[in-house]
């Protein structure tokens, strides 16, 4: 069973900058894509981004694309969300998640099918 842990989240100001972390175990790293969402209060999950089995290729959506980046440490298990230029509009539960490394739509929740808990992420005006 694969399991996903989120940390780094916290309270910050907007134009700060904050680094998640996601730390798995109980599977084969290299065999998952890693995305990762966030969903605010009262309002749907959306897909944040994505980094394929290698950390070669990365995806990102649209309201964060050029402020954030996701990397990942194959040898530490870890993937990472850098998170700059933050704006309040991005205070969100941020997740993790893990998906078989043929998935095809890497921002489909639906094709993830190993979850973390969250962490919460908080961006002061």
């Amino acid at each position: 069973q694969v399991r996903l842990a989120e940390s780094g989240g916290g309270l910050v100001q907007a134009g700060d900058s904050l680094r998640l972390s996601c730390a798995a175990s109980g599977g084969t790293f290299t065999s998952f894509t890693m995305g990762w969402f966030r969903q605010a209060p009262r309002r749907g999950r959306e897909w944040v981004g994505a980094i394929n089995w290698r950390g070669e290729t990365t995806w990102y959506g649209g309201s964060v694309k050029g402020r954030f980046t996701i990397s990942r440490d194959n040898a530490k298990s870890t993937v990472y969300l850098q998170m700059n230029s933050l704006k309040p509009e991005d205070t969100a539960v941020y997740y993790c998640a893990a998906a078989p490394a043929s998935i095809q739509d890497v921002d489909l929740r639906y094709e993830y099918p190993y979850w973390g808990p969250g962490t919460q992420v908080t961006v002061s005006s």
